[in-house]
């Protein structure tokens, strides 16, 4: 009985009552060729634009190893038909030809792999329709597909190329929630920010009162005179140099007197609905006041 040979990476299988005498060298050769299929790693020169990467039947060939360095200097895009077309192959590709790499089985999907690139293909050996896939697209994590592009991914990394396009409110944000990465719109981070821009405390109601800020952040004051006048004494605080404080009189019924203790600087708000804002241009007092009736 002849020899056979593996379907994939052509291991011969001696015959029964076959070559007496020679089973030492035909076995070591199958260890070669066992080697070459788990770890081996081929460079493979490429020339023009098409190349036949070939794994022969009981002999060491280029298309058996596991890991295709690919070189040489091919004039442009380079196919490569790995042949034959029924043999099932996976392979670690790096690609450092210069040139576009594209390997094809059959006529069922191919793969391209760009130069300094680097893809784990395997070809389904279905004959004439034999499809390449790329097993690292549609990667997925938890069951989640990662569909980022390479600029996607640069960009993230760090990449230094900005561009000017315009923001849109339904736009997507990545921003870290307490050590969880989370997407969310560009409104989202409006909200927040406007909403915590001005702190809005409670309403100033008491005949006496001082309002010292205690985060550096400017604010607006609600002041009701509805019931009495009021006496409020403004403190720097912690605002930084240009934020401020708007006080704001809600009642035309009685008076609203403003004063700052560091240079006593004040100005009063009578008998109507009125603003007023003072601004930290120093960090020590408020040196800008503006009165606004209406």
């Amino acid at each position: 009985m002849a020899s056979t040979y593996t379907a994939n990476s052509g291991i011969e299988k001696i015959g029964a009552g076959e070559q007496a005498g020679a089973w030492g060298t035909t076995t070591n050769n199958n260890f070669d060729i066992l080697d070459r299929a788990i770890n081996g790693v081929g460079a493979i020169t490429l020339s023009g634009t098409t190349h036949t990467l070939t794994t022969s039947d009981g002999t060491l060939s280029e298309g058996g190893n596991k890991v295709l360095v690919l070189g040489g200097s091919p004039s442009g895009t380079n196919t490569i038909t790995i042949s034959p077309n029924d043999q099932d192959k996976m392979y670690f590709v790096h690609n450092n030809s210069g040139q576009t790499a594209t390997f094809t089985q059959g006529s069922g999907a191919n793969v391209s792999v760009p130069t300094g690139s680097k893809a784990l293909i395997f070809a389904d050996g279905a004959g004439s329709g034999a499809a390449v896939t790329d097993l690292l697209d549609g990667l997925a994590y938890g069951g989640t597909k990662v569909t980022s592009t390479a600029t996607e991914l640069n960009l993230m990394d760090g990449g230094t190329s900005a561009g000017t396009t315009a923001v849109a409110a339904g736009d997507g944000i990545v921003t870290n929630d307490g050590g969880t990465m989370r997407q969310t719109t560009a409104a989202t981070f409006s909200t927040y920010f406007n909403a915590n821009l001005v702190t809005v405390p409670s309403a100033i109601t008491s005949s006496s009162a001082t309002l010292t800020p205690s985060s550096a952040q400017s604010i607006y004051q609600k002041v009701d005179t509805s019931s009495n006048n009021v006496a409020l004494t403004l403190a720097i605080g912690s605002l930084a140099i240009g934020q401020y404080i708007i006080v704001d009189k809600t009642s035309s019924s009685n008076t609203l007197t403003l004063s700052y203790p560091s240079n006593s600087q004040g100005v009063s708000l009578g008998n109507s609905a009125s603003f007023a804002i003072a601004i930290n241009q120093n960090g020590t007092i408020f040196t800008f006041v503006e009165s606004i009736k209406y």
